[in-house]
């Protein structure tokens, strides 16, 4: 059955409650990849935690919160949208509470754990339930422009919360601030959206499955964090690539001979929804590394304090906001096709402005210019690749193409920020920065390529103005 076809039998009453409830789930996963980072220097302090140690705040969230999201939007399909919405927010509310209280550096860093494997619950579990509540079309792919633009605006806002919040009422507060929200997100799911199905408790999860691409993919985004810090070609580095090599290897593996696979054959003969995933690996990958190596830019060799870097995104924050928004009502006349191409196009552009960029930069010259250029195109990719990955896709496999799209975002940005890293490292000074911001601009234009390779061209009926449902997508 398809998603189109029966929804009328599942969605919630209230879809405005809806968005509004999965745009504020998704915010506040996206925020606490990023409000910690300014606030590091204060956890280390308070907390007497050494610098290796300190990493694993930052690190522990994005290794669970990666490594879990392809089984969470498996579980999402297999026990119900709204439980594991609820699941999830419950853990997130409840491990923020006990990062917030934390004394020691260990009981941080296992909150913060808890809190990406919450996050992992509630990711494919919101951008699930906007795909089956809204029709495809028109009116989905408003809603998941609205949907992107929330969740790219999170994680810059992150940047600017965290260094307020560590300068204001102190580092516990980046927690505190979920308990509240995550008790009124748990109030309003509870109560607004309509109980799922009990023919959902039927299906078998895949656990050989499961836990194999769990390990793999945790293996793969620590590697990438290893690297960073130790070396892409050191034995302990090499020896945790292979480990993922051998560990998603089995999963294939696994797959072929499973009755109840995790992903389904016909999930990757769906050609849209693969090169959708390959193409937001590129972009997110590009963006992320954007947003981390800017903020070093600026602070490092451009004199920026904190709170001035912060709300110095606010041009590109804004700006992908305002564009993000607007896309759903751009695809009723342009393809995902050419939103992709365009935006990340233009995020290539600003790339290749910004390495030009001078000892003495003026922001208003020579770094605003290049924002507004990256807010622009990736307010036009990021919903794009959402709205690309969920076409065709049936309503009982929505979490699962929600939670392969979400890791993609998650395993995308980890792998950009360490390869740009690795570019930052082999040079130095400014140069170095000009190099990385180079390679940014290649996985920009690696992502444009393929999506304008992937996805098929739009096509018309003949003497229609409008495209068919699907043209260019399929």
């Amino acid at each position: 059955m398809s998603m189109t076809a029966s929804r009328r039998t599942q969605a919630p009453s209230h879809p405005t409650l809806v968005l509004v409830l999965a745009c504020a789930a998704q915010a506040m996963v996206g925020l606490d990849i990023a409000i910690v980072n300014v606030a590091l220097p204060s956890i280390q302090r308070d907390l007497r935690v050494s610098q290796s140690s300190v990493q694993w705040v930052v690190v522990a969230y994005g290794l669970l919160l990666g490594g879990f999201l392809l089984a969470g939007g498996r579980v999402t399909d297999l026990l119900g949208r709204r439980r594991v919405l609820l699941a999830g927010l419950g853990l997130f509310t409840a491990a923020s509470l006990l990062a917030g209280v934390a004394h020691h550096g260990g009981v941080l860093i296992t909150a913060r754990g808890l809190q990406g494997l919450g996050g992992a619950l509630i990711a494919p579990a919101a951008l699930s339930l906007v795909a089956v509540t809204f029709r495809e079309g028109r009116e989905r792919n408003r809603a998941l422009g609205i949907f992107g633009a929330v969740g790219g605006l999170a994680g810059t806002v992150g940047v600017v919360a965290s260094g307020l919040i560590a300068a204001g009422p102190g580092w516990r507060w980046a927690f505190f601030i979920n308990v509240p929200a995550g008790i009124v997100l748990i109030v309003l799911a509870a109560t607004g959206l309509a109980a799922d199905r009990a023919a959902r408790r039927s299906g078998r999860l895949d656990l050989a499955g499961a836990g194999a691409a769990t390990a793999g993919l945790l293996a793969f985004v620590y590697a990438l964090h290893h690297a960073s810090t130790h070396g892409w070609t050191t034995g302990s580095t090499l020896a945790w690539f292979v480990a993922a090599g051998v560990l998603l290897a089995a999963f294939g593996w696994i797959e072929k001979r499973a009755p109840a696979p995790l992903v389904p054959g016909r999930v990757l003969r769906n050609r849209p929804l693969v090169v959708a995933n390959v193409t937001a690996f590129l972009a997110f990958g590009a963006f992320f590394s954007f947003i981390f190596l800017g903020s070093l830019l600026m602070q490092q060799e451009l004199g920026y304090s904190a709170t001035e870097t912060g709300l110095a995104w606010l041009a590109t924050t804004m700006t992908e906001f305002a564009t993000a928004s607007a896309v759903g009502r751009l695809t009723a006349a342009v393809s995902v096709r050419c939103l992709l191409v365009v935006g990340l196009s233009l995020l290539t552009a600003a790339m290749v402005w910004l390495t030009r960029v001078p000892a003495g930069a003026d922001y208003l010259t020579d770094l605003l210019p290049a924002f507004l250029l990256a807010g622009l195109g990736f307010g036009l990719c990021g919903p794009s690749v959402q709205i690309g990955a969920l076409s065709g896709v049936t309503e009982a496999e929505s979490g699962l193409a929600s939670g392969l799209i979400e890791t993609m975002r998650e395993i995308g940005g980890a792998a950009g920020v360490a390869a740009v890293s690795a570019v930052l490292v082999a040079g130095s000074g400014l140069g170095g920065f000009h190099a990385a911001l180079g390679a940014i601009g290649v996985l920009a234009a690696l992502g444009a390529i393929v999506a304008a390779a992937g996805f098929r061209p739009a096509r018309r009926l003949p003497g229609s103005r409008s495209r068919r449902p699907g043209a260019g997508l399929p």
